[in-house]
């Protein structure tokens, strides 16, 4: 279910004239001198930071933030007391259930939505003291949100994006050469946006943020939309970019598969709160979920049955002539299953060793917490 925060700024987006099909004109519509890009695109600013990024310094510091929508008994919690700090050049992914918090959060770290308590810096910046220097540090593509002008064309977009971000587009036009190759929009610079299909939309939304200066970028669900050999580029071009620029990045995304291949570190939330806050290797360490997979002619029902009392099996299949078992096993599990099938006199056609991935991680992470509550 949507929070309330999500609900409100899907209603404003219907109501903005500008949101439509045709998205915006950044000529017609030209902001003017009150309007900041914040107003724009969610983040970033019309002047840069005063000091850069050092390495000392994390690129994200938020402590103690909490944000609650409503008043009373009806009042929601998305965000309860989170405090965490990514290092500048570091991939980190953001992961939740619907309704965790994910969204508000990364909203409030942006200064879309303002905080009840707790405090954010940006590269040593508060972000309320001086939001413009901040904010400078920074740009995002957020799910659902209009994040390029869709009357410019596509290097239009990124040429304009690098400027309002302090950047000479002519300086960095090899960088925004080789991204326009990376994404496959090489044949496209010439077109307009709202011309081009949702996944090139979206390729489009993500080469304008990596196109331009920031050195922090957030991304909310950058993959979707992609087909599987775009998704294998981002993957590629996020790792490549982090590591030649020093770009700190963050990915609030669903797709596992995406956060397991990029980041160099994961937090999950649920029910507002970080539940977890670790490297992917570590997570999966301490999952202790490992599997064997077990296929033999000789697994009978009354073998089965007899597994079942004393082991945790976790699925059976009888098709093809043979059974195949799958159960849930530490190493001294193994010891033991081996010599209760030894002692059935079944005969082993195959084993296999099943490893817990991310997905698996999650899941028992949010469960448990969805089961405590």
């Amino acid at each position: 279910m949507a929070t309330r925060e999500e609900r409100s700024t899907d209603a404003a987006a219907e109501s903005d004239p500008a949101a439509d099909g045709d998205g915006a004109d950044p000529v017609a519509d030209a902001p003017d001198s009150s309007e900041t890009e914040t107003d724009r695109r969610g983040v970033g600013a019309a002047e840069p930071a005063p000091v850069g990024p050092t390495a000392d310094v994390p690129a994200v510091a938020v402590s103690g933030l909490s944000k609650r929508f409503g008043s009373g008994p009806d009042a929601v919690t998305a965000v309860d007391d989170v405090s965490v700090e990514i290092e500048a050049g570091s991939v980190v992914g953001l992961l939740g259930p619907n309704g965790a918090g994910k969204t508000t959060l990364i909203k409030s770290i942006l200064g879309m939505v303002l905080p009840d308590e707790g405090s954010v810096r940006l590269h040593g910046i508060d972000v309320r003291e001086e939001p413009r220097a901040a904010y400078a540090h920074v740009d995002a593509m957020l799910e659902g949100a209009r994040n390029d002008y869709w009357r410019l064309t596509v290097r239009e977009n990124l040429r304009y994006f690098a400027a309002v971000g302090g950047v000479d587009p002519d300086s960095v036009a090899e960088r925004h050469d080789r991204l326009l190759d990376r994404f496959g929009l090489e044949s496209k610079v010439d077109t307009p946006v709202r011309n081009l299909s949702r996944g090139m939309k979206q390729k489009v939304s993500l080469a304008s943020v990596l196109a331009g200066g920031a050195d922090v970028v957030f991304l909310d669900e950058p993959t979707l939309g992609l087909d599987v050999e775009s998704s294998r580029t981002l993957r590629a071009e996020l790792r490549r970019i982090a590591e030649e620029r020093g770009l700190t990045v963050v990915v609030s995304s669903h797709d596992m598969d995406v956060v397991e291949a990029v980041c160099d570190r994961v937090l999950i939330l649920a029910d507002g709160r970080i539940v977890a806050d670790d490297s992917v290797e570590a997570l999966l360490a301490d999952n202790g979920r490992h599997s064997l997979l077990i296929a033999s002619r000789d697994l009978s029902p009354a073998v089965v049955a007899d597994l079942r009392r004393d082991f945790e099996v976790a699925g059976v299949d009888d098709g093809g002539g043979r059974t195949r078992i799958e159960v849930a096993a530490d190493s001294d599990d193994v010891y033991a299953l081996m010599r209760r099938l030894r002692e059935h006199g079944v005969t082993l056609d195959g084993l296999d060793t099943i490893e817990p991935d991310l997905e698996d991680v999650f899941v028992d992470l949010t469960r448990d917490r969805e089961g405590s509550r």
